[in-house]
């Protein structure tokens, strides 16, 4: 199919999703969406670059009446702002999703924050590490020494906010805001389009990560329903100002074209021993080296391959059987790391009813990956990062029933197994535990 003009390409994907209702065109729809995937970006990655005067019209953009874009800034706040430390009987946080947002209760936390894994003994008592609003938690450890988080932040993702919000640490446990660092309507390009998602407006970053590659810092991010930009430090400093690394009038990936070319979100980054810089996506069922200056792809997407799939339905999100026959990592929020010469691919995957990240393992940045593995319960749509300690941890903000909390920073000290899995650590730090359960975790 690799060979065949890019329309023609576009058309047996567009065949094949149609027909996924049997494993055969699973199987096929896994073969076919790489390729078209890679002759897609082949044709476009320096056209992408091109510089335009204006934007262009993305996917879903309309024009909507002012009155109706001013009702939905009235909904709800576009920043989470400064936050505030954890105290005692702190609240439960609210669920998001497209169908509004539920603020959690003492009556319906048995149905949107239980807290089962706790237990159940998947996790221990935990706290958030601050008291701010935040989906899909991201956290470095800068040069500097600080600790950097950020994500999508805002009263409701699902209908807009103002950009990205930034948090700096000098130990995970107290936080310092500094700001929102990039605006939509101040520093954006393509992005500033309203576009429309489930019959509504909608005008948000979502999932955006903060990067030190290449000796300075980067933001990645993307634009619902679909659309990825990077962004870079104009100063070289944490809080920027940021300006477009990529072209600020059209997406780096996704965003325009049919729907199944446009519909990308959850971008990340990576940079190896050898400073040089990789891009996956969503499901992270694709992989590209990025140019020096990360302005474009240096290269095509490359397909990833996983050995020995899980094909148990109960370690899956329902649209994974029909869409991807059970032979992906996960569906959403990828990562990429590399720990003692090992490299991991990981996206996130709903195991056992838990939004859980998913890792697989490989001696190759390409692949092919292997173990594929559930690591904590409930941390989903985050990652991994080595701390000053030494040691590794992982992000959590709660994002399914059984969760602690809803749309809160948490973070876990992990661990890995003598095959390299990922596992909880038997002791953490006592910061992140409840008051009464310190001796037992300590």
């Amino acid at each position: 199919m690799v060979n065949q003009p890019l329309d023609t390409q576009l058309k047996a994907r567009r065949e094949i999703l149609k027909a996924v209702a049997t494993s055969a065109a699973c199987v096929a729809l896994l073969e076919a969406v790489p390729a078209a995937g890679a002759a897609f970006l082949a044709q476009n990655t320096e056209s992408s670059q091109d510089s335009a005067d204006q934007p262009v019209r993305v996917t879903w953009a309309r024009d909507f009446p002012q009155s109706q874009i001013d009702a939905v800034k009235q909904s709800g706040s576009g920043i989470s702002g400064p936050g505030r430390p954890i105290r005692s009987g702190f609240d439960l946080g609210q669920a998001d999703s497209a169908k509004g947002h539920v603020k959690v209760t003492a009556e319906n936390r048995e149905s949107l924050a239980s807290g089962s894994v706790v237990k159940q003994g998947f996790l221990p008592d935990i706290q958030p590490v601050w008291d701010l609003h935040i989906r899909d938690t991201q956290i470095i450890l800068g040069p500097d020494n600080h600790y950097y988080m950020t994500g999508s932040t805002g009263n409701d993702i699902w209908e807009y906010n103002d950009g990205i919000e930034l948090y700096r640490s000098r130990d995970l446990h107290h936080w310092t805001y500094m700001g929102l660092v990039w605006s939509i309507e101040r520093d954006g390009g393509w992005e500033k389009q309203w576009r429309i998602k489930n019959g509504r407006p909608i005008r948000s970053v979502w999932a955006p990560e903060i990067h030190y590659v290449r000796g300075n810092y980067y933001i990645c991010f993307a634009m619902p329903p679909g659309g990825i930009s990077i962004l870079k430090s104009s100063t070289g400093r944490p809080q920027g100002p940021y300006e477009h690394a990529t072209n600020r009038n059209r997406p780096l990936l996704g965003g325009m074209g049919p729907v199944e070319t446009s519909d990308l979100i959850d971008p990340t980054l990576f940079e190896d021993e050898d400073s040089r810089v990789y891009f996956s996506y969503g499901a992270a069922r694709e992989i590209a080296r990025m140019k020096d200056d990360l302005s474009g792809f240096a290269e095509p997407l490359r397909g990833v391959s996983l050995l020995s799939p899980d094909h148990n339905p109960a370690h899956h999100h329902p649209i994974c059987i029909p869409k991807l026959g059970l032979n992906d990592i996960g569906f959403e929020g990828a990562t990429i790391f590399k720990r003692n010469g090992n490299y991991y691919l990981g996206s996130t995957d709903i195991y056992d009813g838990r939004y859980t990240m998913m890792l697989a393992i490989s001696d190759h940045v390409y692949g092919p990956y292997r173990m594929r593995h559930a690591t904590i319960a409930c941390n989903g749509g985050t990652g991994f990062f080595k701390a000053k300690d030494g040691y590794w941890y992982t992000s959590i903000f709660g994002d399914d029933a059984q969760a602690p909390w809803r749309e809160k920073p948490g973070i876990l000290r992990v661990e890995f197994s003598t095959e390299g899995r990922v596992q909880l650590a038997p002791e953490q730090p006592s910061f992140l535990l409840r008051r009464g359960n310190v001796d037992r975790f300590r």
